[in-house]
């Protein structure tokens, strides 16, 4: 998460937890909405490019940052619901977490703007002990469902029911996905080396694997989303519910401002 300029300190602070059993459920505030944007500009933008990369094309296609901003970037709708979800969810998932979190950031690996990214929604490491690999190593596998407007959809089933299809094969497809990828281009921070110590499992000490089935949900839509649950079997997942108020008007609102800081201030 380092590679986004965060303070996951001042993250955690927009975040209140109202439950934490038999399932996770936390909140943005009203009055921090506007700040929550702002403050993630930047940061989601590099979820989609790095500031290197800007820069790179930038200089050598003499466009404004903005047209290879939106090169990247999902149209609105419900990809773009999709993508704050995954974003809100994986900075949350960080924000939870002591010691460093490495992330291949799968937005940035999207075959078409104007799809979901493939494979696990989110997948995060731990090696506290690196480049040694230690029984501490954890990976953190998360599927995302965002739900922003009233309507049929089942997005807390549906998380708990696609976090199953994580545990039982996407994960692992995921992780060999994510290996090709390294080999033939560049995943920031994470590095072949870390992928292939979960890949190659067998060859180092046990690791832990940790599931979320994560859902975004407008706020006004919580109660009604979470009534009668069937909470996941202790050991499967953990459901995690993030409320956000007005959730449609707020990830419009962070793609705006995230245009607007589409610039980059220091190339690292």
């Amino acid at each position: 998460m380092k590679e986004l300029g965060l303070d996951l300190a001042e993250v955690r602070s927009f975040f209140i937890e109202t439950l934490n059993d038999p399932y996770v459920v936390v909140m943005i505030l009203d009055d921090k909405t506007a700040a929550w944007s702002e403050l993630l500009g930047v940061p989601a933008r590099r979820c989609y490019i790095a500031d290197a990369t800007l820069q790179a094309i930038v200089d050598d296609k003499k466009l404004p940052f903005e047209t290879v901003v939106e090169a990247v970037l999902p149209d609105k709708g419900s990809v773009m619901a999709g993508d704050y979800g995954e974003i809100v969810g994986a900075i949350y998932l960080a924000s939870t977490i002591t010691g460093d979190v490495l992330e291949p950031k799968m937005w940035r690996l999207k075959s078409r703007r104007t799809r979901a990214s493939e494979g696990s929604d989110i997948v995060q490491f731990q090696l506290p002990q690196w480049p040694v690999p230690s029984d501490q190593d954890v990976v953190l596998c998360a599927e995302v469902k965002t739900k922003s407007t009233n309507g049929s959809s089942t997005p807390v089933a549906d998380a708990i029911a696609d976090s199953r299809k994580d545990r039982e094969s996407r994960l692992a497809k995921t992780l060999l996905w994510l290996k090709e990828r390294a080999i033939l281009g560049h995943l920031g921070t994470v590095q072949l080396d870390h992928i292939e110590r979960f890949v190659k499992a067998t060859d180092h000490p046990q690791a832990t694997y940790e599931f979320r089935a994560v859902v975004v949900l407008s706020s006004e839509l919580v109660d009604a989303e979470l009534a009668g649950v069937t909470v996941p079997h202790l050991g499967e997942c953990t459901l995690v519910v993030i409320s956000v108020p007005d959730l449609k008007a707020n990830y419009e609102k962070l793609f705006e401002v995230l245009l607007e800081k589409s610039g980059v201030d220091v190339v690292s």
